[in-house]
């Protein structure tokens, strides 16, 4: 069989942060290493202590910051895709075929799985279709973060921040950016640049971003990047806190977090008109992520959202 280049491309839907897709980084060196019964692996990072040999043949292209990696597992008369989920929490991956020569795969691709935390999963297996010829391939491997089969509980959040007055710039349904799947649901709140951001929830931290500094409505020049903190509940929805402040990201991923815990500073970073906290509660609808309607309480009692209006709430 003909040294195969794998690839991995890795995208996340995260509310109006805009990691979809991530763009792939320049083509990045690929490592094989035996492990204790001789079977040779190929992936981006290899693991701790292991022998590894640069097997720069096999470059491939990936995001440096991918939590999802592909690694192809050498059998002799055929691969196995395996996807390695380095987030505390399940993913979903799917394998996809980008380009293939004189080859079957098995299942048929795409293919999907789910991985759970700090763990892997075998996604697919890769045959020359005639052993004799030569055979190549190219593959991708997308991932999305949350379990697709977990079904959320009704829940009392709590206000993410404390003030007991509250102003809604944009609730459910809201025309500017709140009228897709992901962010139906979403709830913008005008608070100040700086505020201390507090879990709704409690949770496990699954995923931060705290580096990106800018903000404005130009998606083409800065992506629509934001800081975020992300954290799963126990019934497998998932709280996204976005726009966070530049290096205000007060937790780290697999961290525990308790219903009114400080986790970050609010800001006005990515796709943003001012300082406000963009807060959803999202699940894993079979890579793709949809929002989700809940129920949220301040000093004064429950908070009644407006549909597709900026008005206050109390």
């Amino acid at each position: 069989m003909k040294a195969a280049r794998p690839s991995a491309a890795a995208w996340l839907l995260a509310g109006l942060i805009a990691l979809l897709p991530a763009h792939p980084a320049d083509a990045a060196r690929l490592w094989r290493w035996r492990d204790a019964d001789g079977v040779s692996h190929y992936g981006d990072r290899p693991p701790p202590g292991a022998a590894a040999e640069d097997a720069q043949s096999l470059n491939f292209r990936r995001d440096p910051g991918a939590a999802v990696a592909l690694r192809l597992v050498d059998r002799g008369s055929h691969y196995e895709a395996w996807a390695d989920n380095r987030l505390p929490g399940p993913t979903q991956v799917q394998l996809r075929l980008r380009s293939g020569d004189n080859i079957t795969v098995a299942p048929a691709l795409p293919a999907r799985t789910t991985v759970p935390a700090d763990g892997n999963g075998l996604v697919g297996r890769i045959y020359p279709a005639d052993p004799r010829v030569a055979s190549s391939f190219d593959l991708i491997l997308d991932y999305l973060p949350g379990d697709p089969h977990a079904r959320p509980l009704d829940f009392e959040y709590r206000l993410p921040f404390d003030y007991a007055q509250v102003r809604v710039d944009q609730g459910f349904g809201g025309g500017f950016s709140h009228n897709d799947a992901q962010n139906r649901y979403a709830i913008d709140f005008a608070v100040p640049e700086g505020t201390p951001v507090l879990a709704a929830r409690e949770g496990t931290v699954l995923q931060v971003e705290s580096d990106f500094a800018r903000a404005g409505l130009d998606r083409e020049r800065y992506g629509g990047r934001a800081n975020y903190v992300r954290i799963l509940h126990a019934d497998g929805s998932m709280a996204l806190y976005a726009h966070l402040k530049p290096e205000g990201v007060l937790v780290r991923p697999g961290q525990r977090v308790r219903q009114g815990q400080r986790i970050a500073l609010s800001g006005n970073t990515g796709f943003s008109t001012a300082p406000h906290l963009h807060f959803v509660v999202q699940v894993n609808r079979g890579m793709r992520l949809e929002a989700v309607p809940i129920r949220m309480f301040g000093a004064l009692g429950e908070l009644k959202f407006a549909r597709d209006a900026s008005t206050p709430a109390r």
